[in-house]
């Protein structure tokens, strides 16, 4: 056997045993050795750019992701080139409540979103804070007050289909 084939080899069985040991101990041994994987995990983040709210938010988290390129992609769904088929979440489903969509194509909303959405920013000890056992359902109940409010508190009461846009006055 060559040096180079004893090498594949080795590399194989190493690369066996790494994933093997790794996924027993919760180490992405992947992730520690491979140079291409620089931590990136890319999410879309489902917001409505016509909410002044949200949009202080996102531009919150877009600046504090702003050295993570590659980390968040913020989409706006109020834009009429949004192509629901694109992320599998319909218009509606989006203006409902807050949706991100992970790096393995699962679809969080609501308080689970913000929490991959934190954890993606570089703020996951919010996300895990939201989610503790006494205060995650207090935070659903208020994230849910601020969801069936959101359109009338920023002038889009009257808005139920289509695109909510705020009135002018």
């Amino acid at each position: 056997m060559s040096i180079d084939n004893a090498e594949m080899v080795l590399g194989i069985h190493l690369s066996g045993v790494l994933r093997c040991v790794g996924s027993r101990s919760g180490v992405n041994f992947r992730r520690l050795f491979n140079s291409d994987d620089k931590g990136r995990v890319s999410i879309r983040v489902l917001y409505d750019g016509e909410c002044p709210i949200c949009v202080k938010e996102i531009s919150f988290l877009q600046f504090l992701q702003r050295k993570r390129a590659d980390k968040v992609d913020f989409v706006d769904v109020s834009l009429p080139e949004y192509d629901e088929s694109k992320y599998g979440v319909s218009y509606e489903m989006a203006m409902k409540e807050m949706t991100v969509i992970d790096k393995n194509n699962k679809i969080h909303q609501g308080v689970p979103a913000f929490t991959v959405m934190y954890g993606a920013v570089g703020l996951g000890y919010l996300g895990r804070f939201l989610s503790l056992p006494l205060i995650r359902p207090v935070m659903d109940r208020a994230y849910g007050v601020f969801a069936r409010n959101r359109l009338k508190w920023t002038g889009r009461e009257k808005c139920t289909t289509g695109r909510c846009v705020k009135k002018e006055t």
